[in-house]
């Protein structure tokens, strides 16, 4: 009789997997929050909500990935940062309309399970919650032989906060003269990657441990800095500010991104030059002979964050956010749009 046949025969270790579910328990219990019931491994996260000071809460949510950027995690062999990048991505999104991240869930699956990259994307996940300060309550991890390329995986992940229903921040009360103030990312953040790709190791010929002397660092530690959470310095501003529009600048730039919170009376103003646009946008611009236009509608150009606030408070939300750590410029304001203008005029 042939040898009977197991999950492992089949590529999926079922040992090795309860092994990194302990060790997930482990990380996820260094991102505490009031709320949290139980603990990693059930068949759901259990997150128990205080509404105390709460009138009409409202549950906001928001799921998104890391896209190509995961290419890099797998050409340098360093897994420890995507998971901030992760969990950046989606509660940035939610923090706009004035949310407060409350728990995060993640889903990693890979082709063949390896512990020691499991645990340090997952350790990136509960540092990104630890900056959210909200907490990792769940997720999934998946082995599925023949899916992927040997040494890839695929990250996504689903976060949910909470705002008071006369608190939510959609837009509409912007009016002109309304200022634009921007909050610099840390670099390219977790978009536009599939162009940076072409034009680092297409066009250049990189390898991800070359040096660039204009960067002062190895192409794949400055593509792999990981994308900045604004959660505690947005939420410290608009306890007492008069926030009045949030946009998270992620793919489509600040031309895309920044209409999905403007009144159709409106349009913005965005002044070139107004904020200091970091080294490697100007790299990649150069070496791929890339036109301005499509710099700006594919990446964040040193913007992660605009705030819009009436003109009067704009010098106290920039001395807050400076207060807070964040870099922050005037890059623009509001006017009054005819017609079927563009809501985006760049400035000279």
């Amino acid at each position: 009789m042939s040898k009977p046949l197991t999950y492992a025969d089949a590529g999926v270790d079922i040992d090795k997997a309860n092994s990194l579910v302990q060790t997930i328990k482990k990380i996820a219990n260094n991102t505490p929050r009031s709320g949290v019931m139980g603990e990693i491994g059930g068949f759901g996260g259990l997150f128990s909500l205080n509404l105390s000071n709460i009138e009409r809460p409202v549950l906001v949510s928001s799921t998104d990935g890391v896209g190509t950027k995961l290419k890099i995690a797998f050409m340098t062999g360093r897994h420890d940062t995507i998971g901030i990048d992760l969990v950046a991505m989606c509660v940035n999104d939610i923090l706009v309309q004035g949310a407060k991240p409350l728990f995060f869930l993640d889903y990693f699956s890979i082709g063949k399970l390896e512990n020691d990259v499991a645990s340090a994307v997952i350790q990136g996940v509960a540092e990104g919650c630890r900056q959210a300060q909200c907490a990792l309550i769940g997720g999934e991890t998946a082995e599925m032989p023949g899916l992927y390329a040997e040494g890839e995986y695929d990250l996504a992940g689903f976060s949910v906060g909470i705002v008071d229903n006369e608190k939510i921040i959609d837009g509409s009360s912007i009016r002109g003269g309304h200022q634009l103030v921007g909050i610099a990312s840390s670099g390219l953040h977790s978009n536009g990657f599939s162009l940076v790709r072409k034009i680092c190791f297409d066009t250049l010929g990189l390898k991800a441990d070359s040096f660039v002397e204009s960067l002062k660092g190895t192409i794949g530690d400055i593509l792999l800095t990981p994308t900045r959470i604004y959660v505690d310095s947005v939420l410290s501003l608009i306890k007492d500010q008069p926030v009045h529009g949030l946009s998270h600048i992620t793919g489509g730039g600040i031309t895309e991104n920044i209409v999905r919170v403007l009144p159709q009376a409106c349009k913005v103003r965005i002044r070139k030059g107004s904020w200091d646009i970091p080294p490697v946008f100007t790299f990649l611009q150069e070496a791929g002979n890339v036109e301005l236009h499509e710099m700006h509608r594919t990446f964040n150009m040193g913007i992660g964050m605009v705030v819009i606030v009436p003109e009067k408070a704009a010098a106290d939300v920039m001395d807050r956010l400076r207060i807070l750590g964040e870099q922050a410029f005037v890059i623009g304001d509001v006017v009054e749009r005819s017609g079927d203008e563009p809501q985006v005029m760049w400035m000279d």
